[in-house]
């Protein structure tokens, strides 16, 4: 047999015995772009930082979703060998989902101020405890345990600040009161601060979206020495702090800008394979149906990535032309560019061996789905394909099936978290629902 023809057919029986799609062709160039009628499991999508649409190709569409009941019966839809069950209802706007070093889960209830906990055995359908951890909160979004390994403190991220409970392992209930770790952050705007925190446990991150689309009420050039003391690109005025990653330490001292002009960057994590530091982001609106992409990226320190007066790269705003020639050429392109209005905003790295051998490593990215777009795209989960722990720059339709018309969504993907049994658990805040995706081979 000859060779190529061999190795064909052994891609196609690992394809089958694992429930995956055969060879799956990537999609580039303008078929990288559709809608929520071409989205299934296994359609894979790359698009050319160097090939992205021109400003107002289509006009800047307002068509946000008509949010309805699940049907009775409905489920996402995933790949063959997969299940996606109902794993926690009645919730008020769950978003950000993190699993504890023991096991549980916890969950930022936004819509109810507060931040709950779900135990469950490993292997079981439904939670069997689901207390509120923390109460009174404003608007909490991210959560982050640290020490890393074995915490002493939950931290949680306000819209306005970050702050600490002392934690024990196991514990179901707040030990005591919040404590205040960094006291003030920009209010306003894009409300959602996520947390990340290094591999050595020395480091957190929190992210700070604009408070604006493009800043165009921002003066046309920043205070004397303010790039220098704030970063490369750094925003000032009523954007001032915003459109950034912030780095800390854990009792709070030293913040400082870690990386700039990233518009809306909502979901943060840590790479578990190399530690580097990804984010989620949502590009800005009104510049036509195909652009700018959205994108997930590393997060590298002293980065400038565009925001507000470029886009993927060199790419320079048209309503900002000819602000900051002088930013040109000191862009950081991301890596993987997402189908743009999609909104991208959780996003997680798979290494538990539940799912089969070659999704360790790989990142989940929960999209929440467009609105500035005439056709509807996103209201899926993607699977972000890495080869030894680098981006490919293509992404992959995992969850999807959460539109019901062109007009109707019964599903908005908000977070994706490993359980501790090797599961996925995502987020949805259209109808207040947990998912719990497994594999059974």
């Amino acid at each position: 047999m000859p060779y190529r023809l061999l190795i064909l057919c052994r891609s196609l029986l690992l394809a089958s015995a694992f429930g995956l799609p055969a060879l799956a062709q990537t999609r580039t160039g303008e078929d990288a772009y559709g809608d929520w009628r071409t989205d299934a499991p296994g359609v894979r999508r790359r698009i050319d930082a160097g090939a992205v649409a021109a400003p107002y190709a289509t006009p800047s569409d307002s068509n946000g979703p008509r949010v309805v009941a699940r049907q009775a019966g409905a489920a996402p839809r995933v790949p063959a060998g997969f299940s996606a069950d109902l794993w926690a209802v009645g919730l008020r706007t769950p978003r950000v989902i993190r699993t504890a070093p023991n096991g549980d889960v916890f969950l930022a209830e936004t819509g109810a101020d507060q931040v709950r906990v779900l135990r469950a055995p490993d292997g079981a359908a439904r939670p069997t405890e689901n207390v509120v951890f923390a109460r009174a909160l404003n608007e909490p979004f991210g959560i982050a345990f640290w020490p890393p390994a074995d915490p002493r403190f939950v931290y949680v991220a306000e819209t306005n600040r970050v702050v600490r409970f002392a934690y024990t392992r196991g514990d179901l209930v707040a030990r005591g009161p919040a404590e205040i770790v960094v006291a003030h952050l920009p209010e306003g705007g894009h409300s959602t601060r996520d947390l990340a925190v290094s591999p050595d446990g020395r480091t957190l991150f929190v992210s700070v979206g604009s408070a604006s689309n493009v800043a165009t009420s921002m003066a046309e050039r920043p205070p004397s020495g303010w790039e220098a003391a704030h970063g490369l690109g750094a925003a000032w005025g009523d954007e001032a702090g915003r459109a950034t990653v912030l780095r800390f330490d854990p009792d709070g001292r030293n913040l400082a800008v870690f990386a700039t002009g990233l518009r809306n960057c909502v979901g943060l994590t840590v790479q578990p394979a190399t530690g580097a530091l990804w984010c989620a982001t949502n590009e800005r609106d009104g510049l036509g149906d195909n652009l700018p992409p959205d994108y997930a990226t590393r997060v590298r320190q002293g980065a400038f990535y565009g925001w507000p007066w470029y886009y993927i790269g060199d790419h320079e705003e048209p309503r900002l032309r000819g602000r900051r020639p002088d930013l040109a050429g000191h862009v950081a392109t991301p890596d993987v560019l997402i189908q743009p209005h999609s909104a991208p905003l959780g996003i997680s790295f798979y290494e538990a061996a539940m799912f089969p051998p070659e999704y360790r490593g790989d990142a989940f990215v929960a999209l929440h789905g467009s609105w500035n777009r005439a056709r509807r795209t996103g209201y899926k989960v993607v699977r972000l394909r890495m080869q030894g722990g680098v981006p490919t720059g293509e992404y992959e339709d995992f969850l999807t099936g959460f539109v019901e018309s062109d007009s109707a969504v019964w599903g908005r993907p908000v977070d994706v978290a490993v359980a501790h049994d090797g599961s996925l658990l995502v987020t949805e805040d259209g109808n207040g629902t947990i998912w719990r995706v497994t594999y059974r081979k």
